[in-house]
């Protein structure tokens, strides 16, 4: 029997029996955890309030043997709220979709429980806290996310040198397959041309380039964000589900 501490951000809840919750959350230290969280959703829980999608959170799990992640789910025991941010998020349509994709997105990178994936933990609390505060359109986030998401697991698209051969751009033609901008002697077949005000709010929203990004027109951010969407929908093999709801 151990005890283990960690703080993490609650991705999804499944209701367990009549009392019960499986919690889905991405820890700081051990990566993607699932957890059992007994009695949360009575009435009287101390902190089942505490164990919803969004928070930001400080847990102790109860596990059997020397590992938290084993054959059996581990216990939450308890549960004490870094940052709320649901608070900010849930009451507006807007950045709720957005953040419902970006939690999918956070899981879907994060298919094995138990190993640590700090980047993309640090990345999640950094964009929940952003879109909780409204600093900045949803989508915008949403989108800059994305792509930092794909970047820190090893597919950073590139938005000016060629993805193939190298050659300095800025290049005309967009594969999804090929990672990026292409250059006219490795254009594939299915190659896309985007407007270079497109491309240029995407290497803003990868780099962190926000005032770039916030004063782009709303064609030129639609067309990132189809662009965005393709590319992550190739990498990850099949689309997110909650992808579909987001206001563009």
């Amino acid at each position: 029997m151990s005890l283990f501490r960690d703080d993490g951000i609650v991705l999804r809840t499944q209701k367990l029996g009549e009392a019960d919750r499986i919690i889905t959350i991405l820890t700081r230290g051990h990566g993607r955890v699932r957890a059992v969280a007994r009695g949360v959703r009575r009435t009287k829980s101390k902190f089942g309030a505490r164990l919803e999608p969004f928070s930001h959170v400080d847990v102790q799990f109860f596990a059997r043997g020397s590992e938290l992640v084993g054959r059996g789910l581990p216990l939450c025991t308890q549960s004490e709220t870094i940052a709320p941010y649901g608070g900010g998020i849930v009451a507006d349509y807007a950045r709720y979709t957005a953040g419902t994709a970006m939690l999918e997105t956070a899981e879907r990178f994060t298919d094995h429980e138990g190993e640590p994936a700090v980047q993309q933990y640090l990345l999640l609390v950094g964009g929940l806290r952003t879109l909780a505060r409204g600093e900045h359109a949803p989508h915008l986030i949403l989108d800059a996310f994305l792509l930092r998401s794909l970047a820190v697991n090893g597919y950073a698209p590139s938005f000016e040198d060629c993805a193939k051969c190298g050659m300095p751009g800025p290049n005309r033609f967009f594969s999804v397959a090929a990672g990026g901008v292409i250059c006219g002697d490795c254009r594939v077949p299915g190659s896309v041309v985007p407007s270079a005000q497109a491309l240029a709010l995407l290497s803003a929203l990868l780099s962190g380039d926000w005032a770039t990004a916030d004063a782009c027109e709303a064609r030129h951010v639609r067309e990132g964000s189809g662009l965005v969407s393709a590319y992550l929908h190739w990498h990850l093999e099949r689309g997110l589900r909650s992808l579909r709801y987001v206001e563009k």
